[in-house]
């Protein structure tokens, strides 16, 4: 299959350096956003610690691939990364695999490796005698790190299984309400994205301890991790398959696509903001980040058997849009992360074409500002 109209190999150690010093940047503003959003009653707060740590994962896998591309092309079998260049701006799906299949050999890695003191040492010698580049040592002290960090480090991997947080119980209503969440590098869009359930459990054991439902949960929820799911099929596929659990809210966050000047082919207007934009390295970018929202807007009862019934969720959902864009959802919030000069650029030329589009505008001093 020829993938070079939507993938790009960074062929060089300079350009695999300032993609991920981009991203390292990114991922930092979008830290700064979520924090944001929690002031401005768009997320709660703890659904912004969930993604605090999922930021957090996906910055410790991007680390890693740092190091393990480190010395590209400048040191033997050195390896080269391939991103999505249409699509996403992230690293292709078959990175994030590889990226698993290497941490479970990690340690058998780091054992045939000489520590980082005796390289450093070894490096020292080699230009003192032979006076040039060690790149042979430099790329080992780099692969020594890139295991260090599978080793040492959560990972954002294709599948991040599902984790439950407490929220709280109505001892009047016999009930118990966690936030169930979980992630998945999708393997058609090449974007991380992010999960989150509001669960209401009404069954006698708590669902954290109970061994019959919590493995089927589980496997339940990664197995509907697809971007082109609905979320009002994810919801009601849950509701019907566990009677003790009800979803009343489910979220969707796509951290996702990157779009940059100097790594990616965008399409339409972003295309024209940024290639206006372009001056001062690092300022050529937008990050599109995108929140679905599923609400529940009651419960009816329905047959479960021949004479039971069951509660079953009811959701609100915009019964006004004509478009189809917000089919199976109650809300969907689109927003950019952009610097100060690609936002000037968007406001003065083509503010129309983004119209409904929050903007988060990077400032001096990384100081986020937001304009809806």
């Amino acid at each position: 299959m020829d993938l070079s109209y939507t993938h790009r190999v960074l062929d060089s150690a300079r350009a695999t350096r300032r993609y991920f010093a981009k991203f390292d940047r990114i991922i930092d503003h979008i830290r700064s956003v979520t924090e944001l959003s929690v002031g401005e009653k768009l997320i709660s707060r703890a659904e912004a610690d969930i993604l605090g740590q999922y930021l957090g994962d996906l910055n410790n896998s991007f680390t890693a691939l740092s190091y393990k591309y480190l010395m590209t092309n400048r040191a033997p079998d050195s390896g080269k990364m391939s991103i999505d260049k249409t699509e996403s701006g992230f690293p292709v799906f078959s990175e994030i695999i590889q990226l698993a299949a290497d941490s479970t050999q990690a340690k058998k890695h780091l054992n045939s490796l000489p520590d980082q003191e005796r390289l450093k040492k070894d490096m020292v010698n080699h230009i003192l005698s032979e006076r040039t580049a060690p790149t042979t040592l430099q790329y080992a002290l780099a692969q020594r790190i890139y295991y260090e960090t599978l080793v040492s480090e959560n990972l954002f991997l294709s599948q991040n299984h599902p984790q439950i947080v407490w929220v709280g119980k109505d001892l009047k209503r016999k009930k118990r309400r966690y936030i169930v969440h979980w992630a998945s590098y999708d393997s058609k869009t090449n974007i991380p994205v992010v999960y989150l359930m509001v669960v209401d459990d009404t069954a006698s054991r708590a669902l954290p301890h109970d061994e019959r439902r919590w493995p089927r949960v589980q496997d339940a929820l990664m197995a509907q991790s697809l971007s082109e799911l609905k979320l009002l099929t994810i919801a009601k596929g849950f509701d019907e398959d566990f009677d003790g659990l009800h979803p009343k809210s489910l979220r969707r966050f796509h951290l996702g696509p990157m779009h940059s000047h100097a790594f990616t082919e965008q399409h339409g207007p972003i295309r024209n903001v940024l290639a206006e934009a372009v001056g001062e390295e690092g300022l050529d970018w937008a990050l599109a980040w995108t929140v679905e929202t599923l609400i529940s807007d009651g419960q009816k009862w329905v047959k479960s058997g021949v004479f039971k019934q069951a509660p079953r969720e009811v959701y609100k959902l915009d019964a006004f849009d004509l478009s189809g864009k917000m089919d199976g959802v109650t809300d969907i919030t689109r927003a950019l992360i952009l610097p100060h000069r690609a936002y000037q650029v968007m406001e003065e030329k083509y503010a129309e074409q983004f119209a409904g589009v929050r903007r988060y505008v990077v400032g001096q001093n990384a100081k986020i500002l937001s304009y809806s």
